[in-house]
């Protein structure tokens, strides 16, 4: 049969592991007390692996607990000491650290006062790892803001993106230069409730911020469920192309530990539902549960998998990213909204997320590339395939158990543009309900 060719391309997705499954999380160590809200990074010294801990909130979870603490953990022996405070006049929770090079960047924040009014921190502190001491301030940041997105591209620029900023959630940008010390203006995403956030976690993935979940600015200070994507221009970082994405099982995440591995994302702990900083929802529900999980999302946003564990702390800013397999995160709230001292060890597995068809005896031949009106796929396995068509933002489009043999697939009802074919490898049962 002759198609004319219309411009639509199918990139072609062959999974068959479940990449969460291959991921243990330890509890290793402890800080030297309890603290939650607290801003998490890594260090080295002399090839030597340490977690950081500035700032945060202690055990009673009263305004006056909120203090300027910094702890250091040593990795290989377990040894955990405390350092110099941070360089503040009072105590701040829901600040964040990244780090470049030998320094820590300890950003933003919120001070909480006796009359319970709150104030955003415009500071950037600066941590030298190897000799123990904070350096001068860097320059203010221009929008105080506290709960944001902090992650660094690169190994260069600072991205500081929404968070609160002291009366609202903000659409801003800020990325700071430590070269020059100085801040630039990123384009800001779209000012509307979707995209804003507090609370929300995030990574930079090559040249692509992603975050996930945090609290709107409407009343009650809702949980969010949307990834929201910013492409960055390499050239030129300030420009940024925002767009958004919403799972087809929606979840939500508030204060969660952010990572990338091996081209993946993933948010560690947290909860399901958004609280004040002493673990009561705000909604009125309550004391917030942990939501005791790894979620993990392909960039793509096709797949949205979430696996349980025994216990992961919520209300938690920042990880400690040791080695590429290996990440930490310490402190944070465990069950019944108890402020934690303990220090958990994330592993990867070397395995984990192997995509290679030729270990698996994989055999599908798929096309024509473009497709017209219809896709010819052949399947010369002996197991029943489960295929999926997503389109680019990965909505589910079409789905079907592919037997052993020819197939062609009826897409006459797309319209032109890019779409996902995922095909699994696994048997599947089908379960039928009878309506009387």
């Amino acid at each position: 049969m002759v198609f004319k060719m219309k411009k639509l391309f199918v990139l072609f997705l062959f999974s068959w592991n479940i990449v969460t499954a291959q991921i243990s999380v330890e509890l290793v160590g402890s800080l030297p007390e309890a603290v939650a809200n607290n801003a998490v990074c890594e260090g080295f010294i002399n090839n030597e692996a340490y977690l950081f801990s500035f700032g945060g909130i202690d055990a009673t979870k009263q305004f006056d607990g909120i203090h300027l603490k910094s702890f250091r953990y040593n990795i290989e022996t377990g040894e955990a000491i405390q350092l110099a405070d941070l360089p503040d006049t009072m105590g701040k929770i829901a600040a964040g650290a990244s780090r470049i090079g030998n320094i820590i960047y300890i950003a933003g924040g919120y001070h909480v006062f006796p009359n319970g009014s709150e104030i955003s921190s415009n500071k950037m502190h600066r941590y030298d790892i190897e000799n123990d001491v904070f350096l001068s301030d860097g320059a203010d940041i221009p929008i105080p803001i506290d709960d944001h997105i902090q992650a660094v591209w690169k190994d260069s620029l600072i991205f500081i993106a929404t968070g609160w900023s002291n009366s609202g959630n903000v659409p801003n940008v800020q990325i700071y230069n430590p070269t020059t010390d100085e801040w630039l203006v990123g384009d800001p995403m779209p000012n509307f409730g979707p995209y804003m956030s507090f609370g929300a976690s995030g990574t930079i993935l090559n040249d692509t911020l992603y975050f996930f979940g945090g609290a709107t600015s409407e009343a009650g200070f809702g949980p969010q469920s949307r990834l929201r994507i910013g492409a960055i221009n390499p050239t030129n970082p300030t420009e940024i192309a925002w767009s958004i994405s919403t799972p087809s099982e929606p979840t939500t995440g508030y204060r969660s530990a952010s990572i990338n591995y091996d081209g993946k994302l993933y948010w560690i702990g947290g909860s399901y539902n958004t609280y004040n900083y002493n673990g009561v929802a705000y909604d009125g529900s309550g004391g917030v549960p942990l939501n005791n999980r790894i979620l993990w999302i392909s960039p793509n946003q096709l797949f949205w998998s979430e696996t349980k564990f025994d216990e992961i702390p919520m209300d938690l800013r920042g990880i400690a990213e040791i080695s590429d397999r290996h990440k930490y995160i310490a402190g944070g709230m465990i069950e019944n909204q108890v402020v934690t001292d303990k220090i958990y060890k994330i592993t990867f597995n070397e395995n984990v997320n192997t995509l290679d068809p030729s270990q698996e005896n994989f055999e599908i031949l798929i096309g024509p590339n473009p497709f017209q009106q219809e896709l010819l796929i052949y399947n010369l396995e002996e197991k029943i395939l489960h295929m999926r068509i997503y389109d680019s933002v990965g909505k589910e489009m079409h789905t079907q158990l592919l037997t052993r043999g020819y197939h062609i697939i009826e897409l006459s009802n797309l319209v032109d543009g890019l779409y996902y074919v995922q095909i699994e490898n696994k048997m599947f049962q089908k379960v039928i309900r009878q309506n009387k």
